[in-house]
Parts: structure tokens; sequence; C-alpha cells
């Protein structure tokens, strides 16, 4: 295993999945890590679970795939209520099978959030309606003890690579299918990538060390825009559009 893909957030982004999944093949990727939030969104779920049940990845679940099987669907949101509605049986089956997290060998973690929940921000801290990089020592807090060697989560959809010591490392793909987002926990704020493109990251193994590369993929957004505005849901519209949460000039 000298070369990882780790993906995370799809929510139900098909046209983005795919296009990223045809960039791992032409890499010639020996593994892929999927750090969930696989399908809750006004996109295409159904498709996605089924591509994704489809492949030899590794795969965990996120807190909207948690909420999808565990929570009482009169309670689900928008995004998951949708989600819901398009799911059958065989796919939510798939989703609650998966684990919340998972060592693999020696060296990696894969957590959605942190591993202390996955719903935690781990490398970011909300502050005034939006995210900054969050201190060593609020990361260390947020480790609950843990001490991997490669921690690799999600759930913020913001890539990061964040180096605690010459044997921390701690990473996060960004989203495949949604590059911005609003959320009222802990308070009002935004999480914006900035471009609309669909994201993931590559681990290298080279000369003993492992080395990040952060890729950006070019796919048909409009699509995916298009769909969110048929589902009613403008502020995935804009986002898929943007990568920000406001419309431009």
């Amino acid at each position: 295993m000298q070369k990882i893909a780790i993906l995370s957030d799809i929510h139900g982004n098909i046209p983005a999945l795919e296009a990223v999944a045809a960039d791992i093949r032409a890499r010639q990727i020996d593994e892929v890590f999927n750090l969930g939030d696989h399908a809750s969104g006004p996109l295409w779920p159904k498709e996605t679970i089924q591509f994704l049940m489809k492949q030899d990845w590794l795969q965990i679940r996120g807190n909207h795939d948690r909420l999808l099987v565990d929570q009482n669907p009169q309670q689900h949101g928008l995004s998951d209520g949708y989600a819901f509605q398009k799911l059958d049986q065989p796919e939510l089956d798939w989703l609650k099978a998966l684990p919340a997290s998972l060592e693999v060998g020696q060296d990696f973690l894969l957590v959605h959030g942190s591993p202390t929940g996955d719903t935690t921000y781990l490398l970011e801290t909300v502050e005034h309606g939006r995210a900054r990089l969050a201190t060593r020592d609020e990361i260390l807090t947020r480790l609950g003890g843990t001490k991997p060697r490669i921690l690799l989560c999600g759930h913020t959809h913001i890539s990061r690579l964040v180096e605690l010591s010459e044997n921390t490392m701690l990473i996060n793909p960004g989203s495949v299918g949604l590059p911005a987002y609003s959320d009222v926990v802990p308070e009002f704020h935004v999480m914006e990538s900035g471009s609309p493109h669909a994201r993931y990251a590559i681990l290298e193994l080279i000369n003993g060390k492992w080395q990040m590369e952060q890729v950006a993929i070019p796919y048909d957004y409009h699509k995916a825009a298009q769909q969110a505005h048929r589902n009613n849901r403008p502020e995935w519209e804009i986002a898929l559009l943007t990568g920000f949460m406001e419309k431009r000039d």
C-alpha cells in the first residue's frame, strides 16, 4: 500500500463522485479510504450509495449516515429527509453496517469528525460565524488522548494538513460533493472552500515518508446545482455553483 486516496462528504453528489473515481483510476491508486456522509442532501442519494456498494474501498459512516439509519425519520432535517425517502432497505442496511471508525494497520485511524464524536470539528474552531484553524491545544483536547500516527477525518468539508509532531499527521481531504454549507451548531456559521471543485486527497509513501497531495477536480457542477434547484434547495445551489454560501454579483 504505497498510494492511498482519501475521500469524504460526498453528500449524494454522484457526478462529483464519478469524476473523482475516474481520477483515482487514472492515478493507479492502491487503496481508497472513504470517511462518511455519503448520501444526505437533495441530489442523488440512491445512485451514490449504489455506486459505493460496488467499490472495494474501506468506508466508514458519518454523522448524517448515522442519522439516516438511527434517527426517527420524522425528526430528519431537509437533507436527511430527502435521502431517506430515496433510499431502499438494501442501501440503508449497507449504511447501518458501516463502522463509525476504523484502524488500518499501524499507521491509520479513520474517523468522520474526531475520535470523540462524529459531529466534532477536529481541526476547526467556530468564531463569529466562520471557522478558523484550531489551535494545537484545542486539537489535542479533541483527540481525547488518542495518539494516531496518521488520523484521517472529514465532516468540515475543508482541506487541511496539520502536523502535531513528526509522528502525528492529521488530514482532512475536503468534500467530494458539497464545497460549502452553513450550520447552527455551536452557533450559526458557514464553511466555505471557495470553489465548486470536487476535492479529495492522496497520500503516497516516498522514501519511507508519507507525502500528501490535495486534489481539486472539475466536474459538471451545474448539473448538481440544477438538481438542488429542482428540489427547492437554493442554498445548496449557490454552494455547488460557487463554493461560497452567498451569490456572486
